[in-house]
């Protein structure tokens, strides 16, 4: 069975899309499709549904997809044995600012003492915007918090979601809440706005930044509240308790994008420290808020 035309076939399933799994493997979009095509008559089977907004897979690219994913890393586990090396290796990772301070402290130097000729190119972003540009093929791996069901992301665990003001402030002082919040498209975004509206409870949206230090700030000097997970919480804050009054706000989903077609022993490191380091900080407080949800 043509290797080729098996990564074109689960990177389209992975990317949900043609235009996509082209840039990934450089190829255009008709390429892409005269792949599938081959493959499909191969199989003498559909294994793709497409229509004008969507490509999702059929139950025979169901049952197919995972000897294809296998097929393909024993190959690539063929290629790097006898490469030997990966030195010079480029490994581009996507990650939000706040997971990035919590995780890459631990991560880094061990990764680097492993290995040592890897060049880490490190991408802080929303999560939305990170899995789009994975989904382009512009990142190699990406740690984010899940919008929205992906083939490509893998669940690692559960965050709570937590009300955060300044440890001097209180809730009695505003009539109406000031928040502080990321731009529209963030899902701690949606779920406090969500949260308050089942409510109807008052509030305004005072500070907008998609960076930490300008919601931290407002924050830190009493002049807002914002929406955290509990290893985000900046020095001089503090979580509102449930007592306070203020709606519960649930859980959010971590998952780990990785990139089909590397499986070099220091990407798969990298994919593997990530879960630790994830599970290492999350995975009590995670599984406790889940069960509460």
């Amino acid at each position: 069975m043509d290797t080729d035309l098996l990564r074109a076939f689960v990177t389209v399933a992975e990317c949900q899309g043609f235009s996509a799994a082209g840039k990934v493997l450089h190829r255009t979009q008709s390429a892409m499709s005269l792949q599938i095509k081959r493959l499909e008559d191969q199989m003498h089977q559909a294994l793709f549904e497409r229509t004008s907004r969507s490509v999702l897979l059929t139950a025979a690219g169901e049952r197919l997809l995972p000897y294809a994913r296998h097929m393909l890393k024993l190959e690539d586990e063929a290629k790097d044995l006898l490469k030997g090396e990966t030195h010079g290796e480029i490994i581009r990772l996507g990650t939000s600012e706040e997971q990035a301070a919590t995780y890459l402290p631990d991560l880094l130097p061990r990764f680097s003492t492993q290995f040592p000729h890897i060049q880490l190119e490190v991408q802080c972003d929303i999560s939305d915007a990170l899995v789009k540009r994975f989904q382009e093929g512009l990142l190699d791996i990406v740690l984010s918090v899940r919008h929205k069901p992906t083939q490509s992301g893998q669940l690692l665990g559960w965050e709570p979601m937590v009300w955060v003001m300044a440890d001097h402030a209180s809730l009695e002082q505003w009539q109406t809440l000031p928040l502080a919040l990321n731009p529209e498209g963030c899902i701690f975004r949606a779920h406090a706005l969500s949260a308050l509206g089942r409510e109807e409870t008052r509030w305004e949206l005072r500070y907008v930044s998609q960076s930490p230090t300008g919601i931290n700030v407002p924050v830190q000097n009493g002049l807002a509240i914002t929406v955290k997970t509990p290893r985000s919480v900046p020095l001089g804050c503090r979580i509102i308790t449930e007592a306070e009054g203020l709606p519960h706000l649930g859980h959010v989903e971590i998952e780990l994008h990785q990139r089909p077609g590397h499986t070099s022993e220091a990407f798969q490191a990298l994919c593997q420290s990530l879960e630790g380091v994830v599970a290492e900080h999350e995975s009590i407080a995670c599984l406790g808020d889940r069960g509460r949800s």
